[in-house]
């Protein structure tokens, strides 16, 4: 379909897609996508709009104004909006871009976490793999292909989930996302062993005080509740797959004695390591 809108060069197309009722109950979907062409003179400003827009930046330059700031955007540049929040964007030297509106039921976790990472406006060392699925997106509705929306949906989650594999680097060069990954790798590993946020800490070379911070951030556990969690997991799956005693279980999934792995287990699971291991599920 070609835009109506004024400053859009009339070379520019979009589509305009409803996604079925369980695509919307399970995958990431577009509601909109195009490639625009916008001349000088261009603005548009929203109060809200009931999606999320992913724009890529292919010439040009634009304007946009979110959250209280402005910012300009040059081409090779991501642009990732929450809608549903006031923004504007506009050009005095026009711009050209491949976008798309969507949104999906565990869309809004994503975007926050990505914008935690990168921030709205954003590149990429290497953008080349991102801009194809955005532009096979495109190109099912330019070419007027079935849209199968599986496809779709993993088209996007590829985009969303390269975004947040990338993380540039901090002004002080440390990258905290690594170095949760990094414990969280290690905890998996070591968790039936004694362990400290100072022994944890120290692997990272991060004060105590900064490491259980940071580590909270990125996961939304402290380290010593990650451990407990991946404990009761262990304990959880031995109940269920093995004759082992409780407590045997309790020792070798770290727990320093069976009162404290009862009181641990009751307290997540409210009821204790023999009703679970009874509960027939």
């Amino acid at each position: 379909m070609q835009s109506r809108e004024k400053y859009i060069s009339p070379e520019s197309n979009y589509f305009v897609y409803t996604p079925s009722r369980s695509a919307q109950k399970m995958f990431f979907y577009p509601l909109q996508c195009g490639y625009f062409i916008y001349q000088p003179g261009y603005h548009l400003q929203r109060e809200s709009y009931d999606s999320f827009l992913l724009m890529y930046i292919k010439k040009g330059c634009l304007t946009l104004e979110y959250e209280g700031q402005k910012s300009s955007v040059h081409a090779g540049y991501f642009v990732l909006l929450d809608c549903y929040q006031v923004h504007a964007y506009y050009t005095d030297i026009g711009w050209e871009s491949l976008w798309c509106h969507f949104d999906g039921v565990s869309a809004r976790p994503w975007y926050e976490s990505i914008v935690s990472h990168v921030g709205n406006i954003f590149s990429l060392p290497d953008a080349g793999s991102v801009v194809n699925k955005l532009e096979a997106v495109y190109q099912t509705f330019l070419s007027g292909e079935l849209v199968r929306e599986p496809l779709m949906s993993k088209y996007l989650t590829d985009i969303l989930t390269s975004f947040l594999l990338y993380t540039p680097l901090q002004a002080d060069s440390f990258n905290y996302t690594n170095m949760a990954e990094e414990i969280i790798t290690y905890i998996n590993e070591h968790f039936a062993e004694e362990i400290g946020n100072e022994e944890l800490a120290r692997r990272v070379g991060l004060s105590q005080y900064h490491f259980i911070r940071t580590f909270k951030k990125e996961t939304g556990f402290t380290p010593h509740e990650y451990l407990l969690h991946t404990r009761i997991s262990a304990a959880k799956y031995l109940l269920k797959n093995s004759r082992m005693t409780v407590k045997d279980i309790c020792f070798s999934t770290g727990f320093s004695s069976e009162s404290v792995f009862c009181c641990s287990f009751k307290r997540q699971l409210k009821m204790t390591p023999a009703q679970y291991r009874a509960l027939e599920v």
